[in-house]
């Protein structure tokens, strides 16, 4: 992959952003089953998201990440995605960083998520990133399948 890639700051009602969430719930549908993510699109709405990265390539959105506040020390990454043609680039990796220094610069201690237990890959890549698995917490806590997880943000260095 030769081109470069653009991160621009939005917010959740950003058109390109509605597209790739669009995707990717298509996407979990496929991996995770129609039933499990109805069950799971309870808690994937973007009406307290308010920091969004969308990812660009040559002026195409390709990728998303945003982070909502969980509570006064911690945010919480939602709505990660990357195109699948685009995959395997290191694209993940730029949205995650750049989303952890944002959060970091508001002043939060900490990134928590969840994730699938079938979402392999983005298990493997939140522990390359430095995420490491905590208990279930908050309306996770007794489902089967979620996996939480969890960074220190202090150790961060200061550049994006």
């Amino acid at each position: 992959m030769n081109s470069t890639v653009h991160l621009s700051r939005t917010n959740p009602d950003h058109l390109d952003f509605r597209k790739l969430i669009a995707l990717l719930d298509e996407n979990l549908e496929e991996n995770n089953g129609v039933e499990a993510q109805a069950f799971f699109r309870q808690f994937n709405k973007t009406d307290e998201i308010k920091h969004v990265i969308i990812a660009y390539m040559e002026g195409v959105a390709i990728g998303c990440g945003s982070i909502k506040q969980y509570d006064p020390a911690s945010m919480e990454l939602k709505r990660m995605f990357v195109h699948p043609e685009f995959r395997n680039t290191g694209i993940a990796s730029q949205i995650l960083v750049h989303l952890e220094h944002w959060a970091k610069d508001m002043g939060y201690e900490r990134c928590i998520l969840e994730t699938s237990d079938k979402q392999k890959e983005a298990v493997i890549l939140y522990q390359k990133r430095g995420y490491h698995i905590i208990p279930n917490y908050g309306q996770y806590k007794n489902v089967a399948g979620s996996i939480c997880m969890e960074k220190k943000l202090k150790n961060l260095s200061s550049a994006v």
